[in-house]
């Protein structure tokens, strides 16, 4: 997942085109990928990929054309770092109705999740081999029915915190895409983390914590497919939270 001590603003240090200089931490890629893998990103992919994200080739940060994308009009639902696509392939399969909007700058997690929806035939699906903030940057406002942040980086050391998904810099690009009324669900096996979006998004006046007791942070949501990092770490004894907000 993409993470940066900088974010967008005008104290922002700028690159020469103009785009805010963001850092990335994290690893873009993993052990090399299966020719297949290498095949469905090169035919494939493109296809599949969301158009006009980059600075590069969108610089006035123009809004996306979402019925233009789908060929459609329908609801539609953000993943920020799917990983391995588990669960964006799942609730894709589920709900042809609502269309889908995946971001991953791990190109191994790309590469996994490319051929199953090509062999799923699955048409509600794009993907952003990217940084989820400069998708944040294009979506129109309130065009969000729902956005998942699962299994987030947690970015243990102290002085790496601000390397965290859930800052005050993001969670306003992403309330501004989100109509009212829908739901931010995270969900994490790190209780720091817990800590940490608990207090950044209760101080965010868009949003609001839906939980009204212990059972609501310690059951997953309805419809919830569990992923491979929530896998391993049931596996190696954490335990998962899931965190639902509402945007007001």
């Amino acid at each position: 997942m993409s993470t940066s001590d900088d974010q967008t603003g005008p104290d922002v240090p700028q690159r020469e085109d103009g785009a805010p200089w963001r850092n990335f931490y994290g690893r873009r890629r993993g052990k090399p990928l299966r020719k297949g893998q290498v095949e469905h990103l090169e035919h494939t992919l493109p296809r599949l990929a969301v158009p006009n994200v980059g600075w590069d080739e969108n610089p006035a940060r123009a809004p996306l054309d979402l019925p233009a994308l789908f060929g459609r009009r329908a609801p539609l639902v953000l993943e920020i770092g799917f990983g391995g696509g588990e669960h964006l392939l799942a609730l894709a399969a589920r709900h042809p109705e609502t269309d889908f909007i995946g971001c991953e700058p791990f190109v191994n997690g790309v590469a996994m999740l490319v051929p199953r929806i090509d062999e799923a035939g699955l048409t509600n699906v794009r993907l952003h081999a990217g940084d989820a903030r400069d998708m944040l940057d294009v979506l129109p406002a309130g065009c969000l029915a729902g956005c998942y942040l699962l299994y987030p980086d947690p970015w243990p050391k102290k002085r790496h915190h601000r390397r965290r998904f859930v800052q005050p810099e993001t969670l306003g690009p992403l309330s501004r895409a989100l109509a009212p009324g829908a739901e931010f669900r995270v969900a994490t096996d790190i209780p720091d983390y817990v800590r940490h979006t608990l207090e950044q998004v209760q101080a965010a006046p868009e949003f609001e914590w839906l939980a009204e007791g212990p059972q609501d942070w310690r059951a997953p949501w309805d419809g919830w497919h569990r992923t491979r990092y929530e896998t391993k770490a049931l596996r190696e004894g954490r335990v998962p939270h899931y965190l639902r907000f509402r945007r007001r």
